[in-house]
């Protein structure tokens, strides 16, 4: 999160009975799975609840968080059938966490990646590859995969409200597949049409690792999210900028079911329909979108 986030007033945000009414809704709509992000989720005081009564809806549940709370929530993460994590983790080294997270949390998210293994999740880790800035450490965590039975999702550096994207500073899949092949022999693993990472498998390996390739390579054709932010807007793609506000006609007591059927079929077919990332002008066009802090990763 950047050292500068300014937060909304509570006025402007779901309650925890909005999310509620509004989560029955979609779930009632045909939606199977549902993932608290952030930003971090579990810094909001109301998350034993929001997490408990999500865990009684007929739905897969996972959270994607930076680990810091781990530890503290476990208890109420199983308690809600909660079993997958993922961990947003961009190092393996202590002075580059801080220096790319600016807070020095680096020895307690290990610690709490540890528990979770531990107590049997099914650990995922987010790594944001960045070139001149973490790509000498894809070996490393193709290591770290071998040897425990997490996920490493290695993810393509994107575009959002200045965070300095630029795509010199991505660095792509088959970059990544190549750094990875001059040490190690791997396999892919047969995925779901949905997901978003295409995986793969050292050969002798315990767990497994991804690549997130929405730059060099988009998975659009089989997407099928939808966000809700913390302020109640829907985004039918990451990269959206039109988006929908249900919150105001939510709180005017209005049949909201419409509203999303319509905005669901509004997608664009890629990208949010914004340029391709290699086209001129891409970086002005998605620096109208949130900052990825505002949407929920």
């Amino acid at each position: 999160m950047p050292t500068d986030v300014q937060f909304m007033p509570n006025q402007k945000l779901l309650t925890t009975e909005e999310i509620a009414q509004a989560v029955r809704i979609f779930v009632d709509m045909g939606v199977n799975k549902i993932r608290l992000t952030g930003g971090e989720p579990m810094v909001r005081k109301e998350f034993p609840e929001i997490v408990e009564f999500l865990g009684s809806l007929p739905v897969k549940l996972a959270i994607t968080t930076n680990g810091y709370y781990l530890d503290k929530y476990l208890h109420s993460l199983k308690k809600a059938g909660l079993t997958r994590v993922n961990i947003s983790l961009d190092t393996l080294r202590k002075d580059r966490f801080y220096a790319i997270v600016k807070r020095d949390h680096f020895d307690r998210c290990r610690e709490n990646i540890s528990l979770a293994l531990d107590h049997g999740f099914d650990v995922k880790i987010n790594i944001v590859v960045m070139k001149n800035t973490n790509d000498d450490e894809i070996l490393d965590f193709i290591r770290w995969s071998i040897k425990d039975q997490i996920q490493v999702r290695f993810i393509e550096f994107m575009p959002f409200y200045h965070n300095q994207w630029d795509l010199t500073k991505t660095v792509g899949a088959k970059e990544i597949l190549d750094i990875i092949a001059q040490e190690f022999e791997f396999q892919p693993v047969a995925g779901d049409q949905h997901d978003t990472a295409r995986n793969y498998q050292v050969k002798e390996g315990k767990g497994t690792f991804g690549i997130i390739s929405t730059v060099t390579a988009p998975f659009c054709d089989g997407c099928n999210r939808i966000r809700l932010t913390a302020d109640g807007k829907l985004k039918n793609c990451l990269f959206a900028v039109n988006e929908l506000d249900i919150l105001t006609p939510l709180r005017q007591g209005e049949d909201i079911k419409p509203l999303i059927y319509d905005y669901f079929w509004k997608k664009k077919a890629s990208l949010g329909g914004l340029k391709k990332f290699t086209d001129p002008g891409a970086k002005e066009d998605y620096e109208r979108n949130r900052g990825m802090v505002a949407i929920g990763g």
